[in-house]
């Protein structure tokens, strides 16, 4: 996904990065550099905010449960197959 606006961060390295994000786990570098972008692209940030409501859904239903990295990573495979789908 890319709004067709230059960016100093691409549209598709935020979008990579934004359940990193949400989780907290990434550097202040990389944060203020999403931040940054979230705060001048509106695509970004509509899609930001889908991706945390989805998020904030998931914690309170299911926030006692561990997940083994595993699934969490065969989750985020498959999330990122569909986005390509749907942009592609």
């Amino acid at each position: 996904m890319s709004c067709g606006k230059p960016h100093a961060t691409d549209c598709r390295e935020v979008l990579d990065k934004v359940y990193t994000y949400l989780d907290g786990e990434l550097d202040e570098n990389n944060c203020v550099d999403i931040r940054e972008h979230l705060d001048e692209c509106g695509p970004c940030l509509e899609e930001y905010g889908l991706e945390q409501v989805v998020k904030q859904l998931i914690a309170k239903h299911c926030g006692c449960d561990r997940v083994s990295e595993d699934l969490r990573a065969k989750v985020l495979t498959r999330i990122e197959q569909v986005r390509s789908e749907l942009t592609g």
